[in-house]
């Protein structure tokens, strides 16, 4: 069997979009992901359909993976030919004992190739308004490890020369012997009231920052109880933070936010968290799907077959128009036999999905739902009219039998199938378990139910309990309705049941948490 090859990439300091295109390039080839908590879970998406990934972090069951035994991992998956990717949080080759395995892997004979990422030694700093260089405070800056016992810092640092050797020192993993580093810089020469910034978890939601002067900053970090991981900055580019700290005045700093949508769906809403300021973790509970069943085709075609025969389409989701036209590509059912037909949608994402199809909606409900659509359509329904309802096999009969209920035939085709997911990230269960996501948004009934029942199908004895203290935002009434069934409660529903509203309700709640006006 031939060998595989390894690509040790830096994914960057927690900020997904901070990986290289060519980090990107690599996740993309590859057959096999190893990462770990310092690496963010939403890059996963970027690997290639059937791709394993083997996550080397802390589990409930397993403590983090020891560094020998992920030399030993990637040796092992390269050999039984595979191509991996080693995603490691910043960039490799600082502090990311890149060296370690790679030495391993060219022992085996393995090719590999070291991609640079995005050190967190100047991001973090940027993400909290400090920028490492200033044409007035600081030309340069040295990066050093602050994560060694104080005499093995004496032995590898070099304080006499260190302290006053650039404008900017960063120190990263060395929040536990802050006060060791700062008396080391006092006693060679900087000044006790030199400014000096901790940033914990920078780039991440729970990015942190406290401020203090090298005689100041141990007592304040006690007190606080700051812990690690952090980058520490000491310089005068730290007083730049109060004029240009943008990260946490983004709406939704601080959020991690669950999304339980199918993920070809989950992807808009993800985005617009992510711009926000949030930090989105899909966990999809729903995949959507053709029916396997044969003879559910077969009355798809039948009912396209009758095309001129209806005076109504009415769609009620973007899945819904997505799954009409295929069929109709699949069948040779050219849409013009619709002619007869008037076409109504709810909400603007369905109406938009058919525009892009060149069909203008004539009517959208102000609700958007069923029943604010019936309301919208009633005085043009006449007795005997025929509907056709391109819908899913969980879809609500409220339309279909208020339409009977009018005198028209309602006609409905499951153009799709709404089926329990069951590839969620371990990542993510970890973090509802330890409390790390900040709001679950459900944006229909059935991600409600398929989340309590993944989480049973992965071990929760009680979902319901484990959720019952996390905030949940829920997209509309009928969606908030299953959320009470289900023993949940709902903080935040949408005004009108779309996405854009639901964001606004999430914006809503977090500036008043965070107490913004």
């Amino acid at each position: 069997m031939n060998k595989g090859k390894v690509y040790l990439v830096g994914a960057g300091p927690g900020d997904p979009k901070l990986i290289t295109v060519r980090g990107l390039e690599c996740l993309k080839d590859s057959d096999v992901v190893v990462y770990d908590r310092l690496a963010s879970p939403r890059l996963l998406r970027y690997a290639k359909p059937g791709a394993e990934m083997v996550y080397v972090g802390k589990l409930p069951d397993r403590h983090t993976m020891k560094q020998e035994e992920i030399n030993r991992l990637l040796v092992d998956l390269a050999l039984a030919g595979k191509t991996v990717t080693r995603l490691k949080g910043g960039d490799p080759t600082i502090f990311g004992r890149v060296g370690e395995e790679a030495e391993l892997l060219q022992e085996n004979g393995i090719e590999y190739d070291i991609v640079p990422g995005i050190t967190s030694a100047i991001a973090v700093p940027a993400y909290a308004g400090i920028p490492v260089t200033h044409r007035d405070l600081a030309s340069s800056l040295s990066i050093v490890t602050g994560h060694e016992s104080p005499d093995k810092l004496d032995r590898s640092i070099y304080w006499d020369k260190v302290t006053n050797a650039t404008g900017t020192l960063l120190f990263l993993m060395g929040v536990a012997k802050i006060g060791y580093i700062a008396d080391q810089l006092i006693k060679h020469g900087k000044p006790p009231g030199t400014p000096v910034a901790l940033v914990r978890w920078g780039t991440r939601v729970e990015q942190e920052t406290i401020v203090g002067t090298l005689e100041t900053i141990e007592a304040i970090v006690k007190e606080a109880n700051f812990q690690p991981p952090a980058v520490i900055i000491v310089g005068e580019v730290v007083l730049q933070r109060e004029k240009l700290k943008w990260y946490e005045s983004k709406p939704l700093f601080g959020m991690r936010v669950m999304v339980t949508r199918a993920r070809p769906q989950a992807s808009e809403l993800a985005d617009v968290i992510e711009t926000l300021g949030g930090e989105p973790c899909e966990f999809p509970v729903i995949d959507i799907r053709e029916p396997q069943d044969e003879q559910v085709i077969e009355a798809i075609r039948r009912s396209l077959d009758q095309a001129e025969s209806y005076q109504w389409l009415m769609f009620t989701s973007v899945n819904g128009v997505d799954y009409f036209f295929r069929y109709l590509r699949r069948f040779g059912i050219d849409m013009r036999r619709f002619h007869a037909a008037r076409i109504v949608a709810v909400g603007p994402k369905t109406a938009e999905a058919l525009v892009a199809k060149g069909l203008i909606v004539e009517e959208l409900p102000v609700q958007f739902h069923a029943e604010s659509l019936l309301d919208r359509v009633s005085e043009w329904l006449k007795d005997g009219d025929r509907a056709l309802l391109p819908r899913g096999d969980l879809a609500r009969e409220v339309l279909p039998r208020e339409l009977r209920a009018r005198g028209v035939e309602a006609v409905e085709i499951d153009v799709y199938e709404t089926v329990l997911a069951d590839t969620q990230d371990e990542l993510a269960l970890e973090w509802l378990r330890e409390g790390g996501i900040h709001m679950i948004t459900f944006t229909s009934s059935s991600t409600v139910t398929n989340l309590l029942e993944v989480l049973r199908r992965r071990g929760v004895e009680d979902p319901v309990q484990l959720l019952k203290d996390i905030p949940i935002a829920s997209i509309g009434p009928i969606t908030t309705k299953t959320i009470e069934e289900a023993g949940l409660h709902a903080s935040v529903e949408a005004e009108a049941s779309t996405l854009e509203s639901l964001l606004e309700a999430i914006t809503a709640y977090n500036q008043e948490r965070r107490g913004i006006k």
